[in-house]
């Protein structure tokens, strides 16, 4: 997004929030701000102070106030699966760690993406003749419209298949899951693992061995039953965790993290 056009949205959301409080944006000076992006913020700052009054302002990531909505205190794990995978662990002390998050050409195990990769990779071994037989080679056919799987493969690598399209034949996955066709399940089951070994780690690097911390599961993949469940046993059984849904959204997070923000001492 470029500088104007995230001006722009960032003031037509200040806009819209005001006006359903009954108030003014144009003149509003907020106490506290808390701000959460994806891609990074360091080329976002100057228009966002720009774009936003407020006497103190916190500009983080969206996995960040993902972390803060998902706990009301803002202390423990979420692990986040949409299109990607990651994981982030903050504890009392503010002390952070975070595993995974590099993007589908580095990671995305356990995510939307590095599913359909998998489940495609399995298709091509049967297809060779050295995987066994899975229903997923007939719903992806079904799904693409194509009549031959080298023909459904290249199209993968042309603009027809953008990575969030690719990503979303994950619940392709989860269909044949559902129908007990065991290479899809296989498939789940290692995603589940992905995830927890990101949750292990954060884990590992912020919390002392002999606390429970609360585990927050955030993202569209978790609908699967067999991914969640694998997750909460291979977690809970390896880990000093428990797995928890989230208490609030990443949008709750923000809120909460600049009020947090608000009452924290200023630094000398």
């Amino acid at each position: 997004m470029g500088r104007e056009r995230l001006f722009q949205a960032v003031r037509s959301a200040i806009s819209d929030a005001c006006a359903k409080l009954g108030c003014a944006g144009d003149s509003i000076e907020f106490e506290a701000a808390c701000l959460g992006f994806t891609g990074g913020i360091a080329d976002k700052e100057q228009v966002l102070r720009e774009a936003v009054r407020a006497r103190r302002m916190l500009i983080t990531d969206d996995v960040a106030i993902a972390l803060a909505g998902a706990h009301a205190d803002g202390t423990g794990i979420v692990t986040i699966s949409g299109t990607g995978s990651i994981a982030m662990a903050r504890n009392s002390a503010g002390e952070s760690a975070r595993a995974g998050g590099w993007g589908y050409m580095f990671g995305d195990d356990g995510g939307a993406w590095g599913i359909a990769r998998e489940a495609l990779r399995a298709v091509f071994r049967w297809k060779e003749g050295w995987g066994p037989a899975t229903r997923l080679h007939d719903l992806f056919l079904e799904e693409s419209g194509d009549n031959d799987i080298h023909v459904f493969r290249r199209r993968l690598y042309t603009e027809d298949y953008s990575r969030p399209r690719i990503a979303a034949l994950s619940r392709l996955v989860s269909d044949a899951a559902r129908e007990d066709d065991q290479v899809a399940v296989e498939v789940l089951r290692c995603a589940a693992d992905s995830l927890a070994t990101l949750t292990g780690v954060c884990c590992g690097r912020v919390f002392p061995p002999s606390q429970i911390v609360d585990v927050a599961y955030v993202g569209g993949t978790f609908a699967s039953a067999i991914l969640l469940d694998q997750f909460r046993r291979k977690v809970e059984h390896d880990y000093h965790v428990r797995v928890i849904e989230p208490r609030h959204d990443a949008a709750t997070g923000a809120f909460l993290e600049a009020i947090r923000f608000a009452r924290a001492e200023p630094k000398e």
